[in-house]
């Protein structure tokens, strides 16, 4: 079971993320992986590393490069998506006790008790500590954070194009809402509206025979034929052979794929996938809890698969040895309920010892397609009938300010100057998506609603 935060951290049902009212009335006033990577989709500065250790590649830029932003309380008027990808660049801030700073201090507080080394002692936030001491961290992150330039880091998400939800929010997808564990943030690149619909987890060992190979990739083919969306992590082996096959059917009419990454969206791992990541975020939607520039350290990947599970309504395990990340995953669906089959394997291949067991433990049965089908209810015969969009289509005007507004929080300010319309067009297309169901407004910030 993970070590991750219990069920009773899990977010309440509701539209509002489980920190919106906390925020400023906690914060004091402000005193002032391994192997190589590269650049995948979205990159907005490709080869720009951005984990904890280099976050002075984020440092405040000179006066005359800064761009115009209000300042609120001695920090920039921002989002709270902003404040947690910042915090996000911090060592060793993994999703359990981001979510514990969140739920204290709200996300612009967290980052000014940060900056100001006011957090104290507050066991529940250490959580484990790998060796050095709670001081020492906190000495560390003051360090990092005065590094870091927000607002640009902020800047550098929307000159990539890079969607980014809070938990909670308008675009954040549903099936994660109330989950036990749910990302603080999720950052994407394509359509997040393609998570709407029956979805199949389909996962595996990296070292798989060319038996699992073959088998996942006609699974992922046949499953979003039938309108199922194949989730997966894009590793090596039986992920990556799965979303293959569910891209071949998503071109020709499917389900479009949905991939959840360990790294950010511009570091690619493995390197080889660069293409296969490009493709799925081009045709579906590609994932990620962690900012642009953040490698995939050993430690995201479980963290990734917990978020695999949570958006699965059935996992499905091809090929995997007794222990791995995929039996990581096993647990991280048994601890949401969701339904596991495995592939039988052969007897004697280490590769097949995982799946053989839990199917000796109960776990239901994939010989193919049709028993994936079958755990979700669906006929093989017909594709699986896939979420409706009953919003009005936008006028053409609408349509241009819905481009404008991408998947990033944006004021009104912003969309003036992103279109060159007047304040009043802009506010008359913003009422109509609004209205429409297209928009949803928080304070000052306007985000897009994912089908």
């Amino acid at each position: 079971m993970s070590a991750g935060a219990s069920p009773a951290d899990a977010a309440p049902s509701g539209g509002e993320p489980w920190w919106a009212d906390l925020g400023e009335r906690l914060a004091p006033p402000a005193s002032t992986g391994d192997g190589p990577v590269g650049p995948g989709p979205g990159a907005a500065r490709p080869g720009r590393p951005a984990d904890a250790a280099k976050a002075a590649e984020h440092a405040e830029p000179a006066a005359e490069d800064r761009p115009e932003r209000a300042v609120v309380g001695g920090l920039p008027h921002l989002p709270d998506a902003a404040w947690i990808a910042a915090m996000l660049l911090l060592d060793d801030m993994g999703p359990v006790r981001l979510a514990n700073l969140l739920r204290s201090f709200g996300a612009q507080g967290a980052w000014r008790r940060v900056l100001d080394g006011s957090l104290g002692v507050r066991p529940e936030l250490a959580g484990r500590l790998n060796g050095r001491s709670w001081d020492a961290m906190l000495a560390t992150w003051q360090r990092q954070a005065r590094l870091v330039d927000v607002a640009g880091f902020w800047a550098r998400h929307e000159e990539a194009a890079v969607g980014v939800t809070v938990h909670g929010g308008p675009s954040f997808p549903r099936a994660l809402v109330d989950d036990p564990e749910p990302p603080a943030v999720l950052f994407h690149a394509g359509d997040p509206g393609c998570i709407a619909g029956p979805r199949a987890a389909v996962v595996g060992t990296r070292r798989c025979s060319e038996r699992g190979r073959r088998f996942a990739e006609e699974l992922g083919f046949a499953l979003s034929r039938a309108g199922v969306g194949v989730v997966s992590g894009l590793a090596r082996g039986i992920d990556g052979a799965a979303h293959r096959g569910a891209l071949r059917a998503a071109e020709r009419g499917g389900a479009p794929p949905i991939g959840v990454v360990a790294s950010g969206l511009d570091v690619v791992y493995p390197h080889e996938h660069a293409e296969l990541w490009a493709r799925v975020a081009q045709t579906g939607v590609l994932l990620s809890e962690v900012p642009l520039g953040v490698r995939p350290n050993r430690w995201r990947f479980p963290a990734r698969n917990r978020v695999i599970a949570g958006l699965a309504d059935v996992l499905v395990v091809v090929e995997s040895p007794a222990k791995g990340g995929s039996m990581y995953t096993v647990e991280e669906a048994m601890r949401r309920n969701v339904p596991v089959l495995a592939v039988p394997g052969a007897v004697g291949l280490r590769a097949g010892e995982g799946t053989n067991a839990l199917i000796f433990d109960g776990a239901g049965v994939a010989r193919d397609a049709a028993d994936v089908l079958l755990e979700l209810g669906l006929a093989e015969e017909a594709p699986a009938a896939r979420e409706a969009d009953s919003r009005p289509v936008p006028s053409p005007e609408g349509s241009r300010l819905l481009d404008a507004v991408a998947w990033q929080p944006v004021t009104l300010a912003g969309l003036v100057g992103r279109l060159d319309w007047s304040v009043g067009d802009v506010a008359e297309a913003l009422t109509e998506l609004r209205d429409a169901g297209w928009i949803a407004q928080a304070g000052a910030w306007f985000e897009r609603i994912a089908r």
